[in-house]
């Protein structure tokens, strides 16, 4: 008897159940990244004879159990959404944006720079024109990493990570000279900040005798605007296209050099943004150290959002969360400052780990889907 032949399957939902597996596998493996980190450090702690459950009932408390903690958790969240949605844009298009420190300082800078220059412009315009000022003084420093990629082919890797190191010691030399507070020279502190912005200038508290500012309210926009822009219009659809492939772009007739170039300038834009954001809502004065690390912190935050500027949200309020409950953790636990930071590291560590993982399955997946959709065409 003749066997009879097994029906094939149909490409359409062979590609459609391997991209539903692909999205469970990057929603769920950068947070067992997270679990998996918290379990490292839990052997930590014990080493340290800290007991890790109080110690992490700690940091949860202090992040989530009260509204306190929230607003401090939001706070925290802005710039690392901020970033975090250009690094999205970035690795769309295949490039690596590691310079959002440099960026964040010079968006700060100039922002701060436009506040005290024009104190005495109307609310509205002079917040309006910091916001603007921070967003092209860092585009502009995210720009030149990308043309250099896209004219001489340098590696943005290590373009940013020099470009982290210029603006760092630029904004050193401005403090501690042409922009250092007049009040602290004046006294003899030397302080290296900058003077106390003008009220004019400040982000709008939205909760009284808290940080809780209307910068949350941006990046919560900027994180749907850009949704929109990455999978709605048609620059969006050529940053996707050349970072999904660069050759069939080319054949395509899409720019690849300058769509990269492009996705920098944004990410850099938005770094930048919200580097004065956290001065006109936070610190209200550029102040040694006021970046805190958000443009390493927010890389991770965008790798456990899938790299997607709606799932960049709950990611940023977890590592925003995560920052906040480990200061608490340090205070009640009376645990080294160096352990809180052991613990971000590992989070970071495992989390870009875990990437690199959906990457390697993702990618056999592919190859098997694509030999199975071709031996049942046969």
């Amino acid at each position: 008897m003749k066997e009879k032949r097994q029906k094939p399957q149909d490409p359409n939902q062979l590609l459609s159940r391997d991209s539903w597996f692909e999205l469970g596998l990057r929603t769920l493996f950068p947070f067992l990244g997270v679990l998996v980190a918290l379990l490292v450090s839990a052997v930590v702690l014990l080493f340290l004879r800290v007991n890790p459950l109080a110690a992490y009932a700690a940091m949860f408390r202090g992040a989530f159990g009260s509204m306190s903690g929230w607003y401090q958790t939001f706070v925290k969240a802005t710039p690392l959404l901020l970033v975090g949605l250009g690094i999205c844009i970035a690795f769309k298009a295949s490039v690596i944006n590691i310079g959002g420190e440099g960026q964040i300082i010079m968006g700060a800078l100039a922002g701060t720079a436009v506040a005290l220059r024009f104190p005495d412009a109307p609310a509205f315009m002079l917040v309006t024109t910091c916001l603007l000022a921070g967003f092209l003084a860092g585009a502009f420093w995210g720009f030149i990493p990308g043309y250099l990629k896209a004219r001489f082919k340098v590696n943005e890797i290590l373009s940013t990570i020099m470009m982290n190191h210029i603006a760092l010691q630029f904004m050193n030399y401005l403090l501690s000279g042409p922009m250092m507070d007049p009040e602290a020279r004046s006294a003899g502190t030397f302080l290296a900040q900058t003077a106390r912005l003008p009220a004019g200038s400040w982000l709008t508290r939205i909760v009284p005798q808290t940080l809780m500012h209307s910068g949350v309210y941006i990046a919560l926009t900027l994180a749907i605007l850009v949704y929109v822009f990455l999978w709605r219009t048609t620059i969006g659809f050529r940053i996707r296209a050349v970072g999904l492939n660069p050759q069939a772009s080319l054949y395509s007739a899409i720019n690849v050099p300058v769509n990269q170039a492009l996705s920098m300038t944004l990410a850099g834009g938005l770094a930048g943004l919200a580097g004065i954001i956290e001065v006109l809502g936070v610190h209200r004065r550029i102040i040694e150290g006021f970046t805190g690390g958000y443009g390493f912190t927010g890389i991770v935050a965008a790798l456990l959002g899938s790299l997607h500027p709606i799932g960049l949200i709950p990611a940023s309020i977890l590592f925003g969360g995560l920052l906040v409950g480990a200061n608490t953790m340090q205070r009640a636990m009376q645990v080294p400052a160096a352990l809180i930071q052991a613990i971000l590291g590992l989070v970071v560590l495992f989390v870009s780990g875990s990437t690199l993982g959906i990457q390697q399955i993702i990618k056999k997946r592919r190859i098997s889907v694509t030999a199975a959709i071709k031996e049942d065409q046969s």
